[in-house]
């Protein structure tokens, strides 16, 4: 019912369009910015604005990986990439001021981030739990099809966990976006040249959440499509 089914592509294929181009821009932006002179670091940056907003808690450390920037809530630490921790361009302090407003955010508080947070388990949770049910479903539907129907049906309700946390990251990823070219501004870290480059790579960023949302939406469509639409 699902494998090899071109229905599929049919489904996703305008979400791996964006995702395609969105890539494409923020490598464009991001190789543009890294050319761009700030005077900080991206490290830098980031300490400048927390210590700026009483953050002085909030940890910066190295971390391995191309554009593997993140806050990790639990720890109070903001993990930047090596070439986004010691470089001095607008692309570094952009994507460090954008970690940084979620160290904020969580420092406030912000309604979206907590509800993102409380909702990380169950996301995993149902993406595993949704593969398991999806195949024990189809081998069920062969021997009873009710049952199977219902197994199928629980597995679409996981799936769906999975794309509630996709929604409700988007806020949270525009709000620290948003922050981080306020901040950099305010503070005079980039002039206006890099605060033009700051907002193409943040926007550049912003499409990938918006893709990977769509994504996840019509994947849930088609299989609502499928499961629901052929029920008997």
């Amino acid at each position: 019912m699902f494998f090899f089914d071109p229905r599929y592509l049919l489904f996703v294929s305008p979400a791996i369009l964006l995702m395609i181009w969105a890539q494409y821009r923020i490598k464009s932006a991001y190789g543009k910015g890294m050319k761009v002179p700030a005077r900080l670091s991206g490290a830098a940056a980031a300490r400048y604005i927390l210590d700026q907003s009483g953050l002085q808690n909030v940890d910066i450390e190295e971390t391995h990986g191309h554009l593997s920037d993140h806050y990790d809530p639990h720890d109070k630490v903001l993990r930047l990439s090596r070439d986004v921790y010691h470089n001095r361009s607008a692309s570094a302090v952009g994507i460090a001021a954008h970690e940084a407003g979620h160290a904020i955010q969580d420092a406030e508080n912000y309604a979206p981030l907590v509800i993102r947070n409380a909702a990380v388990p169950a996301a995993q949770f149902g993406s595993g739990l949704f593969t398991i049910m999806l195949i024990g479903g189809l081998i069920l539907s062969y021997f009873a099809a009710k049952v199977g129907f219902t197994v199928l049906v629980l597995a679409l309700l996981c799936y769906a966990l999975v794309v509630l946390f996709q929604i409700i990251n988007l806020p949270v990823e525009f709000d620290a976006s948003k922050r981080a070219k306020r901040v950099l501004s305010d503070y005079q870290v980039v002039d206006d040249e890099g605060a033009a480059v700051v907002n193409d790579v943040l926007n550049a960023a912003a499409m990938t959440y918006v893709a990977a949302t769509l994504q996840a939406v019509m994947t849930l469509l088609y299989y609502a499509y499928v499961i629901l639409g052929h029920r008997d």
